[in-house]
Parts: C-alpha cells; structure tokens; sequence
C-alpha cells in the first residue's frame, strides 16, 4: 500500500493569524524559525527539465544543502517516507560549490558534478515557519508547519501562505483525520502544484496552462486496487493541474480539460464499481457527478458561444434575433464561469479533494486476475456495443447518435485505462481506429446541443429560423457520414 506521510494545504492569512489558537495546537508549543531556501539551477534550467532539486536552505546561521529527485510533485501524488534525497556539503568560501559525492545514484551524480561550474541561484524562497508537534492520539504524532512569507525571482515575487502537515508516527488515516478536523474549522485548500514549480513559474513570469491528462505507469501484476488507486489520483492531478486557470482566467480549455479529469474520474468509478466498497461509490460518484454537471454547463455554453456560432454565422439571418443570440450566449457564458469559480473556492470542494484521496489510499486490496478477467469482458462488450450503435446510425435511426458518442467515450477511455495490461497492439490499435466517426459525431452532439441551447435564448418564433439552420447542417452531416460509410 502507498504510504502517505505528507500533506500540504493552503490558507489565507486572515485563517492563518486564527491557526495558533485552535484547540489541537493549545497544548503544543510552537517553534519558530527564519527559512531562506536558494534553489540552484544551470542557465537554462536543466535540473527542472530533469526533476532534479539542488537546494541550500539556511536557517539562522545554518546552512543545510541537498539534493532531491522528483521534487515537483502535487497534492494527490503520495510522498513515500523514503524519497530519493540526499544530504550534500556546500564550500564555505564558494557558495555555489558542492560536494556531490553522497549522492548514491552514479548516473545522477556524475551529471550534477559535470554542470557544476553552470550552477547558479535561480530562484530564493524566504519565509517565516512556525512548527508544532501535535499528539491528537495515542500513538500518533504529526508536524504541523505554518509557513508564511515570499517566493523571489528577478525581482518577481509571490506571497506564500501554507500549511504542511507531516506524519512522524502513526497511520496515513491518522494524517488525514488531522487535516480534515482541521478543515472544519478553517478554509483550507489541497495545494495543487508544488512549491518548486509555483517558483519556477514565477521565476519565468509563466502564464498557467491548461493541463492534458498523463498517461499512468502499470506494471505487470499489479493489484486491482492499485491500479484504480494510480488513475484515480492521476485524474485529481488532471483536474487540480487545471483549478487555478479556471479560478483565474478565462480560457475555455481550462474548463474542457477539468471536466475531461471528472469525465474519466467518473468512468474508473463506474468501471472498477464492482471492485469498490459500496459506500465508497455512493459517497463519492454523486459528488464528483454535480461538478461534472457544473462543468458541462459552462463547456456547452462556451463551445456555443466561441466555436458554433462563429461557424454558423453566414447562415444565421442578420437582424435582431441573431444579435440577442450573442449576447445571450454571452452572458450565460461569464454566469457559468463564475458558478464553476465560486464552486472551486468553496470548502465543500476542498473537502471533496481530501476526503477522496484519503478513501482512495485506504481502499482495500484486490487481487490483479479478476480485473484482467472483468477489463478483457467489459472491453468486447463496450465495442460490441459501438458497433451495434454505429450499425443503428448508418441504418438511419438518427436517436442513436449520441448514445453513439457516449459509448465510443466509455470504449475510448477503457482502452486507455487497460491497454497496459494487453501485449496484443494490434487488438487495441484496431479497436481505437474509428475512421473519423467520433469527431463527426462530436460535430453532430455540438449541432444538437445548439439546437437546444437556441430554444433557451429565443424560445418560440423568434428563434425558429435559426434552429431550422442549426437542424440543416445537422442533417446534411448525417447524410455526409452515412455517405461515407457506404463507400
């Protein structure tokens, strides 16, 4: 089992000068220390392509150097209790030499010593950290450090304002049990990005961007639960790589991309469901279910407004309707966006993130044979089932486009979630080859939906030409692709 000991969880400073008085911290007392980091690159940033952290932290008249591998981890990747660290000694009179000779990994040490001479401060990380050793149970012992102060860069700088919670004795449930009576009380935010990146980026003066999905490492033998548990925290890193874009700006893609997390989040759910606790479906699917709902209300009225309309415009007949059209889409567009922001400010959400990554670590193991059994049934079934609907379509029953669509979704992301487990390339390869009928059908479910989303911004006559130009191009796609199937 994946053994989580570290958590990092972001607060406001107003919620920060309150921390210190929480029952859980009145009989602890707290330490207080001055950090500075240095973190040390080459000039073009070969340590951060490379995952690699060389760091000398000073504390008071201390200084402390090392050397890190996979540094640039987030919230819902767990943190092992042996990572791949290493305590190095840096020259006195030249602060940008080290010693690299502790550094067990050869490969590793050989290239930081070759770019020795190229190592320079890049960015500086200053901040006041206030530690307490708190024992909530018997047994068990947690660090809690509130950290407070700047990321610097070039000038550039960014406030910092985070708590870290770190396990020193006891279970992962016991880390999580803290941090979520902790929430109770205050706002507090499952960080998404590590520290080192947030620097990084603000070191480049990067703007966010939208984040696609990763794919996840399987290993032959892996256990069902492991397997579920890997995809499900890929899918929270998917959604949280993309909630700041969507908190900040206004992109479309960042709220293709965080529905696209649920989207997938929600078919491992539905996939591995007979594998899973009861309970923890029904607590979880509904949740994960209504931001998915939010979300795609936002995408249809923003693919709508940017996308359909600019397409279909030479067809649309000028004059008022049209306009009150754009406007409509418009303003429904900045209401949704603003719904999707306040939901992923909210503490219901926070919550959600940490309430589901402590049940999907704590899920009990399941052996490997019987999901290679269940994958291999449930992959001949979903194509089956493409088939079957495609089938329907070409033979002109037009309702079974979008169901269609979903199953070619469900097949798609099926594939992806088990392709590891199969050697037969060709058996996957043939399965995901489609011809170009999901993008058409995604053309067809975009026709539709504009069809339905015109009936709200101009019910009745004063939208009927419109959606009678909406129902033409609709049709003259189907004609197009059953065409093209009988060739």
């Amino acid at each position: 089992m994946v053994i989580q000991t570290e958590l990092c969880l972001s607060l406001t400073p107003g919620v920060a000068n309150r921390l210190a008085r929480h029952p859980l911290l009145s009989d602890a007392t707290a330490v207080r220390e001055r950090i500075v980091d240095l973190c040390y690159d080459t000039p073009d940033l070969r340590l951060r392509r490379e995952q690699v952290l060389v760091l000398c932290r000073k504390i008071g008249a201390r200084c402390l150097a090392s050397v890190s591998r996979a540094v640039l981890t987030d919230f819902a990747a767990p943190k092992c209790a042996c990572p791949a660290h290493w305590e190095i000694a840096r020259e006195a009179d030249e602060p940008a030499r080290f010693d690299f000779s502790p550094v067990s990994e050869r490969r590793l040490r050989q290239w930081l010593q070759s770019l020795h001479a190229d190592l320079q401060v890049t960015f500086t990380t200053s901040f006041t950290r206030n530690a307490w050793l708190l024992r909530p149970h018997e047994g068990v012992r947690i660090e809690l450090m509130l950290d407070r102060g700047w990321i610097i860069c070039l000038g550039r700088r960014q406030a910092l304002c985070e708590i870290g919670l770190k396990l020193v004795s006891g279970s992962p449930k016991d880390l999580f049990s803290l941090a979520s009576e902790l929430q109770t009380d205050f706002s507090l935010h499952p960080e998404a990005i590590a520290r080192v990146e947030r620097s990084y980026r603000v070191l480049a003066d990067e703007s966010l961007p939208a984040v696609k999905s990763s794919p996840v490492r399987i290993d032959a033998g892996t256990s069902a639960t492991v397997y579920f548990r890997r995809i499900a925290l890929a899918c929270l890193r998917h959604l949280q790589s993309n909630e700041q874009g969507l908190r900040q700006g206004d992109d479309p893609e960042f709220v293709h991309q965080a529905r696209a997390a649920i989207r997938r989040l929600r078919s491992a759910i539905r996939i591995w469901r007979p594998l899973l606790p009861k309970d923890f479906v029904s607590r979880f699917d509904p949740r994960w279910r209504t931001l998915a709902e939010q979300l795609a209300e936002a995408r249809h009225w923003e693919v709508f407004l940017t996308a359909t309309l600019p397409t279909i415009a030479a067809d649309l007949p000028e004059g008022v309707a049209s306009a009150r059209l754009a406007n409509y889409a418009q303003r429904r567009s900045v209401i949704n966006r603003e719904a999707v922001r306040s939901t992923l400010q909210s503490d219901d959400y926070s919550r959600l993130l940490l309430g589901f990554t402590a049940a999907v670590l704590a899920l009990p193991e399941r052996d490997a044979a019987c999901l290679e059994a269940r994958a291999r049934a449930l992959l001949d079934t979903s194509a089956a089932e493409s088939g079957r609907l495609a089938a329907q379509l070409l033979a002109g029953d037009d309702s079974a486009a979008d169901r269609l669509r979903a199953a070619y979704k469900r097949l798609r992301y099926a594939l992806e979630f088990f392709a590891p487990m199969f050697a037969d390339q060709s058996r996957r390869d043939g399965r995901v080859a489609a011809n170009g009928l999901p993008e058409l059908l995604a053309r067809l479910n975009e026709l539709a939906r504009a069809v339905h989303l015109t009936e709200e911004a101009l019910p009745g006559e004063p939208g009927e030409a419109i959606r009678d130009g909406l129902e033409r191009r609709r049709k003259a796609l189907l004609a197009e692709l059953r065409a093209g199937s009988s060739t």
